[in-house]
């Protein structure tokens, strides 16, 4: 008997610093999304493609959604529920050791509640929880939405993620390969060295900081040594700000270079020379011409 081939993208939404990202990371075997503490990490719809013989599952990894009035963040709200438009499986994602607001499921229900396609309810972080807990959750969760399938799963130790990829590839059309098979994200390098430096500002920086500057890489290049060099700007929306990136006699920005450019040889498999820039951009976040501009630095 001859088992079709299945292939097809899979929309993982929910609320913001669920493990959305840490989930995909996992399946894939590769870092393809940064990973914080801090919620709204994610800005952009980022690929993971995982390739096994049966079939090719490409998880698109989204930005947190949530109801919001800041402009910035409303975007990226935007970015993530038109996602669900191009996918053919539709995974929204909770926390089992946080009570989720009604408010924010409700957001949630409202994008996917006229999709024909499959809804997932994925509850992460099931090894925060008490045992004795999970099976009242999941079945409240079933009673009140009315989910396809609900599995509980640890992003972060790999609980139960086998068995949720293996019943997505049963539930994905038959398909070819959408890429190739040693590909795991559809993301250049460029976005990718981007997203380390940014990645390293929230791990960094405290507060509201690290929400105020997005990453430009200027210059991606390799020399004749075979060193990858790269130079990128790194916006902010005040001179107080640019002062707290910097640092004290520039360490902070060192830091952050130094972090940045480890991870980056890492990745690369080569030797980078990295150098950094802050540049005010005054209120970006609240400039819908800057905002645009901000996330056409990224693929969508």
């Amino acid at each position: 008997m001859i088992v079709p081939f299945r292939s097809g993208f899979i929309a993982i939404i929910g609320p913001p610093n669920v493990g959305k990202s840490t989930f995909i990371n996992t399946v894939v075997g590769e870092k393809v999304s940064i990973v914080t503490p801090k919620p709204q990490t994610t800005r952009n719809r980022i690929l993971g493609i995982k390739t096994l013989s049966q079939g090719q599952l490409i998880f698109v990894d989204t930005p947190g959604t949530h109801r919001t009035r800041k402009k910035f963040n409303a975007y990226l709200v935007d970015v993530a529920l038109a996602v669900l438009r191009e996918c053919d499986i539709i995974v929204v994602m909770v926390e089992a050791a946080r009570e989720q607001p009604d408010t924010d499921l409700e957001f949630i229900k409202r994008g996917v509640k006229q999709s024909k396609k499959p809804v997932y309810l994925v509850i992460n972080k099931v090894d925060l929880i008490e045992k004795r807990t999970l099976l009242p959750l999941i079945k409240a969760y079933h009673d009140q939405y009315g989910f396809d399938e609900i599995f509980p799963i640890s992003a972060l130790t790999g609980l139960g993620v086998d068995q949720l990829e293996e019943s997505l590839l049963n539930h994905l059309p038959e398909g070819p390969f959408f890429y190739p098979e040693s590909m795991y994200t559809d993301q250049p390098e460029r976005f990718i060295a981007a997203e380390m430096i940014r990645e390293k500002i929230f791990l960094l920086l405290r507060r509201e900081i690290p929400y105020s500057v997005t990453v430009e890489v200027n210059e991606f290049r390799e020399d004749e040594r075979e060193v990858v060099v790269i130079g990128a700007s790194i916006w902010v929306e005040k001179d107080s700000q640019k002062a707290i990136l910097i640092g004290k006699q520039g360490r902070m920005l060192k830091e952050i270079g130094r972090k940045s450019r480890e991870e980056m040889e890492r990745f690369l498999g080569k030797r980078v020379y990295l150098e950094l820039w802050v540049t005010v951009k005054k209120n970006w976040t609240v400039n819908e011409a800057a905002i645009r501009r901000s996330l056409a630095m990224y693929p969508q």
